[in-house]
Order: C-alpha cells, then sequence, then structure tokens
C-alpha cells in the first residue's frame, strides 16, 4: 500500500462502520488523518474502534436524513478534533429490487432521504466550517447506477445520479476557494451492501464488468484517499470512474 498525505488533516467518514465507508477510514487513519465516524449504528461504531482494531477514532452516531443530528455530529467533532479538512459521504442504502412501477413509495423515499438528501445535509453542514478555513476536501460516493441507470433500482439509480449533480454544482460553486469537491462512481463492490439485493441483480450487475469481477472497498478506498490530498488540487466537480471497465466516460 502506497502511502498517501493526509497527516494532520481530520476526516469525517458518514457511514463509516462497514464497508466503503470503513475501508476509506482505515485508508486514511494509516495515511496520517484524524477521524470522525458517524453512523446510525452505535454497536457497529463500538466495534470498529475497539482497542484491538488499530482504528482510534471520534465517533458519532447521527442518521444523515436528520439535518439537526448531522449539525449535532458537526459540532461534536469540532469540539473533539478541532476542525474538518475532509468529508467523505459514504453513508447509503440500495432499497428494494422491483420494477418502477411495484416500487414501494415508501422504499423510494427511504433511498432518497439517506442517499441523496444525507448527502446534502452533510455537504451543506461542513462546507460551513470548511468556507471558514478556506480548505477542504469533499468527497461523495455516488455509482455508475447514477450514470446509466440499472433496471429494477430505480431509486437507487435517481438518488446516485442526484449526487453526482449535487457534486457538480458544490464543486462549481466553491471553486474559487481552497475546497475541492469531487465523486467517485463504483461499479458494484463487495460489500455488506450486497444483503440488500437480489441474487439476480447482484449477478445482472457482474454482467455488464468487462474485468468479470466485483471491485474491492480497498481498491474504492485508494482513490477516495487520493481524492483527499492536497495533491487533488485542480480536480473538482469531477466524477472519477471505477468500475472495471463498465463506463469510461
Amino acid at each position: 500500500m502506497n502511502q498517501l498525505d493526509v497527516r494532520g488533516r481530520v476526516a469525517v467518514v458518514t457511514g463509516g462502520a462497514s464497508g466503503i465507508g470503513l475501508a476509506i477510514a482505515r485508508r486514511l487513519f494509516t495515511s496520517g488523518a484524524r477521524l470522525s465516524l458517524w453512523d446510525s449504528s452505535a454497536d457497529a461504531l463500538a466495534k470498529v474502534t475497539a482497542p484491538d482494531t488499530g482504528v482510534t477514532a471520534h465517533t458519532a452516531v447521527v442518521d444523515v436524513r436528520n439535518y439537526d443530528a448531522v449539525e449535532r455530529a458537526r459540532d461534536a467533532t469540532l469540539d473533539a478534533l478541532g476542525r474538518i479538512d475532509i468529508l467523505v459521504t459514504s453513508a447509503g442504502i440500495t432499497g428494494p429490487n422491483v420494477t418502477t412501477w411495484e416500487y414501494p413509495l415508501d422504499a423510494w423515499r427511504d433511498v432518497l432521504d439517506v442517499n441523496l438528501t444525507g448527502t446534502f445535509h452533510c455537504a451543506r453542514a461542513v462546507a460551513v466550517s470548511m468556507r471558514e478555513a478556506n480548505y477542504g476536501r469533499i468527497v461523495t460516493i455516488a455509482s455508475v447506477a447514477g450514470k446509466e441507470g440499472n433496471p429494477n433500482a430505480p431509486a437507487y439509480s435517481a438518488s446516485k445520479a442526484g449526487v453526482i449533480a449535487l457534486t457538480k454544482s458544490l464543486g462549481k460553486e466553491l471553486a474559487t476557494t481552497g475546497i475541492r469537491v469531487n465523486c467517485v462512481t463504483p461499479a458494484a463492490v463487495e460489500s455488506p451492501m450486497f444483503a440488500q439485493m437480489t441474487q439476480s441483480h447482484i449477478d445482472y450487475m457482474l454482467s455488464k464488468i468487462p474485468m468479470n469481477r466485483f471491485g474491492t472497498v480497498d481498491e474504492i478506498a485508494a482513490l477516495v484517499a487520493w481524492l483527499c490530498t492536497e495533491e487533488c488540487s485542480f480536480s473538482t466537480g469531477a466524477a472519477f470512474d471505477i468500475s472495471g471497465g463498465r463506463s469510461t466516460y
């Protein structure tokens, strides 16, 4: 593993107690960042930060759908660690795999609320302190589904398309500051989120990847970690593909 320099930086990772979020947190931690992990599961956070895990982090139990809760988590992080230099929004859910005309209305709202509105809440809250410091790196986790749309995943696809657009908008708004805002668009990655999907949907996603394998959480973490460094200085509002060749734009 090559070492990326985020020494002395404070990084917030949402959904940081499992899957892609946890891999990103570990990569940033080994590269020198101080961490604040935000997750909806207190039990999962406790397991990640147990003494034998090798990860030291401030934690906040937060439902990203609730803006007041996000602001409380931000303030607690600032009190504990002094500032926020990096925000990675990895909290997300897939929703059920059914056609648009059969899609449950409550599931549609849940997926959009977590994946898109939750990302907006976190970016909105943290951008305030980043603008005061005139420095920051915001990395959102989108999906190739947001570029191409996956059948039987209308809410997930729409939410991730929204994350891409939000990233582009915020990146342009902050382009003349010291803050860079980018997203990554993975194809399917082996993670606990697979438990939320049907096997037929998993098989469909694999069939679309020219490398004929799923990505790994560590591969996603490596790209995200670079986007969190000072070296990522001339890219903003961009979508970085990491899809095994599925999407190439």
